[in-house]
C-alpha cells in the first residue's frame, strides 16, 4: 500500500508552484503550519488535490483538501483514503 508523507506533499506543492522558495519552514514545522501562513491559497490546494489524485490513483471529493488547514491534516486524510482503497 502506498503511504503519503509530508515529504510527498512538499514535493507536490513545490512542483505545482514551479519553485521551492515558497516553503521556508523546516519539514518538522511544516506539518502543523497553516497553508495560509505558507502562502498557499485555495487555487494552490485545488492543484494539490489534482496532483495527488493523478499520482496516487485516488478520487478526492470536491472541497475536501481545501477544508484542511495544515499539511499534516492533508497527509492524514490522504492516507485514510489510501487505506480505504487498499481494503
Amino acid at each position: 500500500m502506498n503511504r503519503f508523507s509530508v515529504d510527498d506533499l512538499l514535493r507536490i506543492l513545490r512542483a505545482g508552484a514551479g519553485t521551492d522558495t515558497r516553503i521556508e519552514v523546516a519539514v518538522e514545522q511544516l506539518t502543523d503550519t497553516p497553508f495560509a501562513e505558507l502562502g498557499y491559497d485555495s487555487l494552490a490546494l485545488l492543484e494539490l488535490t489534482s496532483r495527488i489524485e493523478r499520482e496516487y490513483g485516488i478520487a478526492i471529493p470536491d472541497g475536501e483538501v481545501e477544508q484542511k488547514e495544515t499539511p499534516g491534516q492533508v497527509v492524514e486524510y490522504v492516507n485514510s483514503l489510501l487505506t480505504e482503497v487498499a481494503c
